[in-house]
Order: C-alpha cells, then structure tokens, then sequence
C-alpha cells in the first residue's frame, strides 16, 4: 500500500508559493497514490517497490515491425507520477529558498559537481542546458538529470509520466514541467519557473543519489 509521502519542510517559499504546494503534493500527488493502490490490488504487482512497478509496466519497442507496445499503461502513468513527484518534491531545501546556502561540501556532492564540470565544463553550463530542455520540451512533462552504470551522465526530456528508471537509468534530479508545477505562480513563463528552483536545490540529497548503488 503507497501512501503520501511526508515534506521534509513546510514552505518553499517564495521560489513556490505555499499554495502550489499545498495542491501539487496535497491533491495532485495524493490522486497517483489512490488511483496506483486502486489498480495493482490484486495484481502481481502488488506489493512491489514503485521502481519495479514501472520497469516492469513502462512502454517497450518489440521490434520495429510491431511498434510500441504498451503494458498498462495506466498503472505505469500513476507509479511514474509517484516516484517523479518523491524525487522532485525530496530534493529541495528550504533554506535555499532566500539564496542563502545551508549544505556543507560532501563527498558525495564533490564527485557529482566533478562529473557534471568533465560533460559540461561548468555548473553554469549544465544548468542553462538543463533549462533549455525543459522549456523546449513540447506538452506536460519532465526534465531529468540521469546516471547510467558507469556514472556518465545524461539530460532527459520524458514526456508525461516517463522517467530514467523506464529507460534503464538511475535519476539524480528533476523538474516538472507539467503546468499544475508553476502555472499559480509564474503562469505561461516556464523558462523564469525552471531558472527558479536553482536555489532550493538541495545538492547533498541530488549528490547523495549519485553515489548510492
């Protein structure tokens, strides 16, 4: 049985307005929560981890041929949107939120910042490719920074629910791009939303997701 997942803070304000998170978490997540208890009861799905939930129902290529072949699809839109919204909402700070930053430099952080510096040369660089893949991505969805077995690291455009971990990857961070992630509190402006949340970044939780096996 999954169930809402506790904020590790009560505010992020001003980066998002308290009432956006009030409804993102209180209403939209709790939705994927009921409707995913709803559609693996009594399925052999139950009672497995929302990651293997969506390896096992995600959208697959059998052969070009064929074509897409999607295995419930529903039940892969409902995990996906819990596991998205469990990283997105568990990597953010509070007292990030005036610019001021509270995390001391770990490990754990250092290897992540050294990996993203070699792929992109600086931090600054990363964070305005990042961006530019979220504001670029068509419709409702998600930008991700992704980890394969070998720590190389790749941005992802996923389209509604879908995730690195339907791709074989291991998720560091992400941004919603669905509108209900801003629309209160920068209407149609996603680009000024995405360049935002920089500041609530909680690098400790995004490093510490690095390098956990």
């Amino acid at each position: 049985m999954f169930t809402l997942i506790d904020l590790p803070y009560s505010s992020l304000a001003p980066v998002i307005s308290d009432k956006t998170l009030s409804f993102h978490h209180g209403k939209h997540l709790q939705t994927y929560v009921d409707n995913l208890n709803r559609l693996v009861a009594g399925t052999d799905l139950e009672g497995k981890s929302l990651e293997e939930i969506v390896a096992a129902s995600a959208p697959v290529i059998s052969s070009a041929a064929e074509g897409a072949v999607e295995k419930s699809p529903a039940i892969f839109n409902n995990a996906g949107q819990i596991l998205n919204h469990n990283l997105y909402f568990t990597q953010f700070s509070p007292c990030h939120s005036e610019g001021s930053p509270c995390h001391s430099e770990r490990s754990e952080e250092s290897l992540l910042l050294a990996q993203i510096e070699k792929q992109w040369g600086t931090l600054e660089a990363f964070q305005a490719d990042f961006e530019a893949k979220g504001v670029s991505l068509f419709g409702s969805g998600w930008v991700w920074l992704s980890a394969d077995k070998n720590g190389e690291l790749s941005i992802l455009r996923c389209p509604n629910a879908d995730n690195p971990v339907a791709h074989g990857l291991k998720p560091l961070l992400t941004f919603d791009v669905w509108e209900h992630a801003y629309y209160l509190d920068y209407q149609n402006r996603r680009a000024a939303h995405l360049k935002a949340l920089w500041p609530i970044v909680d690098w400790n939780v995004v490093g510490d997701r690095y390098t956990r096996g």
